[in-house]
């Protein structure tokens, strides 16, 4: 998994590393990487050479990666525009940089532009850009290159205007973002939440991360992780020659009713893609379940399913008293269980509250942000991951917070994001499967919290897929599940 760490871990990080350099070396080791990674851009575009490219600068040490970085460039052959937003607070060094490398200052944008370096806040920068760099950023799209086409934006270290810490962006009157856009950021060091979390992930394009020799010196723990193909792939339970289907796991699925049989259908659907080797169904919805999964061992009720080592719950359950009933048997169950969909809504009833406080055995709760307000009695708000944390805590579950960047947070603080979320999962239905799936992990054996990353990770990129065959519908979901995870092996 990768790290992701916070402003003041990164500030920390960056003092120790500083007084063991000469001064100014480790900006220049941000500006190497930064111009590197512009020609490379610039590259696809003509070549540097005769580019023409357009800083951004702000002040502090952001406005310096991009001067130095610009001067680097310019050296190579482009024509380097540098917009000074605060000229008297230019860095002073790589203004004096940019100059000597034949680079110019310039009062507007110009017309023709193939580049556009954003260096006018940094990690220290909060509340959005002001008018005059917000209107400046929105014109960005004007900029055209020598091909025709729009300027390559890439954002340093962060976008600007973001919420670094949390990836909250503020919006002007008419909703557009107070922030740059950019096509790539250039991260130095360390990942930052905003580059993975929140709207600002959306805005800062393509990461890459630049190695400055950060690493060492950032202590304690990060403020989240992001999972990796590699981190589910060594999860993912291998076969063995004497596996049988006991031995893989039972997975029970208590989900679905006569007026719901689909969310059944999908649940199951997602449960039979993972690697459990038996699911067994306990249901309302038990003639369609078995009609389109005949593998599936199907009864009425959860009391009569049988053993199994892992329970999902709730997507079309319904909330009735026999629902409840159900609900409690699963909760009664010295298994893992997900909990999704009605379930929440039954525990937000009160029905079922000193179920959970007594449990010992995991429990993951799967809401998206209008089920999570029913749970809390507010919305989500700036920060999704302190929001996931506190429910966490508050229930002693793990919560997988549905979204474009799922959040996936642990009782005792640990959180982790999805990168493969695509907004071809907003549709009903997806949810069920993305439930029935985690479920299958837990009764395999992952730990919870590796169970609901990996799934929210699977989940995603069976989206992506579902969605090169156009308009993406939950059973495409199920469906994309089994090539997906053929690659796993």
């Amino acid at each position: 998994m990768r790290p992701v760490w916070r402003v003041a871990d990164v500030r920390a990080a960056e003092a120790g590393l500083m007084a063991t350099l000469p001064p100014g070396a480790l900006m220049q080791r941000a500006a190497a990487g930064l111009a590197r990674r512009c020609a490379l851009l610039l590259a696809d575009r003509g070549g540097v050479y005769g580019a023409r490219v357009l800083l951004l600068v702000g002040s502090g040490d952001n406005g310096g990666d991009a001067l130095f970085a610009g001067a680097s460039l310019s050296r190579r052959g482009a024509a380097v525009a540098a917009l000074l937003l605060t000229p008297e607070r230019a860095h002073a060094a790589g203004l004096a940089a940019l100059r000597a490398a034949g680079g110019r200052v310039v009062d507007r944008p110009p017309a023709g532009v193939d580049l556009v370096l954003d260096g006018i806040v940094g990690i220290g920068g909060a509340g959005g850009l002001r008018e005059t760099a917000d209107q400046l950023a929105a014109s960005l799209t004007e900029r055209r290159g020598r091909d025709g086409t729009r300027a390559t934006v890439v954002a340093v270290d962060v976008p600007s205007g973001v919420a670094v810490d949390t990836g909250h962006v503020p919006l002007t009157d008419a909703g557009r973002p107070r922030a740059v856009r950019a096509d790539v950021t250039v991260a130095f060091g360390a990942l930052k939440p905003a580059l993975v979390v929140g709207p600002a992930a959306t805005l800062a394009g393509q990461i890459d991360l630049v190695d400055i020799g950060l690493t060492p010196w950032l202590r304690g723990s990060p403020a989240l992780r992001v999972t990796e193909w590699s981190d589910v792939a060594g999860w993912w339970p291998v076969l063995g020659a004497a596996s049988e289907k006991y031995s893989r796991g039972v997975v029970g699925v208590a989900t679905g009713s006569a007026t719901y049989p689909g969310a059944a259908v999908l649940s199951v659907g997602g449960a039979l893609a993972g690697p459990t080797g038996l699911v067994r169904y306990a249901g309302g919805a038990r003639a369609e379940v078995v009609r389109q999964h005949p593998s599936v061992i199907a009864t009425d009720r959860v009391a009569d399913a049988g053993r199994v080592q892992a329970w999902v719950c709730g997507s079309g359950l319904g909330t009735g008293d026999e629902s409840a009933a159900e609900l409690r048997a699963v909760l009664a169950a010295p298994v893992p269980v997900v909990l999704d969909a009605d379930a929440l809504t039954l525990l937000v009833d009160g029905k079922l509250a000193d179920r959970l406080r007594g449990r010992d055995a995991p429990i993951v709760v799967t809401p998206h942000d209008r089920e999570y307000a029913r749970l809390c009695g507010e919305m989500p708000g700036e920060d999704r991951v302190a929001a996931a944390l506190r429910l966490a805590a508050w229930m002693n579950a793990v919560v997988l917070l549905k979204g474009d960047r799922t959040i996936v947070g642990t009782p005792d603080g640990r959180a982790y994001v999805n990168p493969t979320g695509t907004p071809a999962l907003a549709t009903g239905g997806t949810g069920d499967v993305l439930a029935g799936m985690l479920g299958s992990l837990l009764a395999a054996g992952l730990p919870p919290e590796r169970a609901a990353a990996a799934a929210a990770y699977l989940h995603g990129l069976a989206g992506r897929e579902a969605a090169r065959g156009g308009p993406v519908t939950a059973p495409d979901v199920a469906a994309a599940l089994r090539p997906v995870l053929a690659r796993l092996g």
